[in-house]
């Protein structure tokens, strides 16, 4: 390993494997020490195009003391089994989102890293995002005023073969439906940027996937406890598939969103930094929206190198697991009033699960 780099570990290499393998191999931070995969065939593929070593299990992962990170990116139900053991063994962690399948499950996780002094971070990478964090330092900055409105557009198109392509990405229960497994990520930054929710009105429905018994569109209404409200459409029904949008609304400004391009950047009081945020993500179109490996790893890079700065200056990485759990919360209440037919008033019961 080299003496610039910190070593890390990768467990699972699945499909989202890819993105953590070109993150590492192309971060200046980061080093790729070993994977290791059930599948042989997958793990060899893995290695063979990212670089590191075969591990033969997940226990020599954790026994391997030139490895400081490990990244969990295991089936969605299965987080904890992996992320648990690996702190108490030392290991800083990085988790695929969402944290888990139950609140129960996330908060075992962040008890095993107090515990044991160690980061965790989830992935929840599109935080990372340019035109995201523009959003998010106006907000603070005081330029939207008051915030009224929230609103996620993820129109995406997956076609049956990827929910076929592992046994696990059919099952609700696994967390395989658009709103845990495609929609978490701007269900996340929704409570990123327009903060807690507190009540939850949601309608969960299969377009085009009746091969699988899980729900492939999603609409929810979101109510914020600060007052303003909200609105998530999110489908992988919807061919071709687009970028997704995110719109912000404050009584002084709006901002829009399209994938990584900044639509709408319209404030009252206007700044001299307002035409440069403007051109953000001009020229870029890598968004998800048409397949599932349709994304850059460069947002994954950021993380893994926050990650690392992290552990070297001692403080918290930028997403973290207690963070995270508030959106898992919200996702929690979607399926929960999809269920019932009922608005859902949060929190939850740490219990809930999907």
């Amino acid at each position: 390993m080299s003496d610039t780099k910190m070593g890390f570990g990768i467990v699972g290499c699945g499909l989202v494997s890819q993105f953590h393998g070109a993150a590492i191999m192309n971060s200046e931070k980061a080093e790729l020490i070993a994977a290791t995969d059930l599948d042989e065939e997958r793990l060899s593929e893995f290695v063979d195009s990212y670089g590191g070593e075969k591990a033969e299990s997940f226990e020599a992962i954790l026994e391997d003391d030139r490895i400081d990170v490990v990244n969990i990116l295991t089936p969605n139900a299965m987080h904890a089994d992996f992320a648990v053991p690996a702190l108490q063994a030392g290991k800083h962690v990085i988790v695929e989102k969402p944290p888990e399948m139950a609140l129960s499950k996330t908060d075992e996780m962040i008890a095993a890293a107090e515990e044991n002094d160690r980061k965790l971070a989830i992935c929840l990478q599109v935080r990372f995002r340019e035109s995201i964090r523009a959003i998010k330092n106006a907000i603070e900055q005081g330029r939207f005023g008051r915030l009224l409105e929230g609103d996620a557009y993820m129109k995406w198109f997956r076609p049956t073969d990827y929910y076929l392509m592992d046994d696990w990405r059919s099952k609700r229960e696994q967390g395989a439906g658009v709103t845990i497994q495609h929609a978490f990520h701007y269900i996340d930054l929704l409570h990123h940027l327009m903060g807690p929710v507190s009540v939850v009105d949601a309608t969960m429905t299969n377009l085009m996937h009746p091969e699988v018994q899980l729900e492939d569109t999603l609409k929810a209404f979101l109510y914020f406890e600060n007052g303003a409200e909200g609105l998530v459409e999110a489908s992988t029904a919807l061919w071709p598939g687009s970028p997704p949008r995110i719109e912000v609304n404050g009584e002084d400004g709006t901002a829009v969103t399209q994938g990584e391009i900044m639509l709408t950047w319209q404030f009252r009081e206007e700044q001299p930094e307002d035409e440069e945020i403007m051109q953000i993500g001009r020229g870029t179109v890598a968004a998800g929206g048409t397949g599932a490996a349709d994304l850059s790893y460069e947002e994954h890079m950021w993380l893994i190198e926050d990650m690392v700065e992290a552990i070297e200056q001692d403080r918290d990485p930028y997403i973290t697991a207690a963070d995270a759990r508030h959106t898992l919360e919200i996702a929690l209440a979607m399926y929960k009033s999809a269920d019932t037919g009922e608005p859902v008033e949060l929190p939850l019961d740490a219990d809930v699960s999907i």
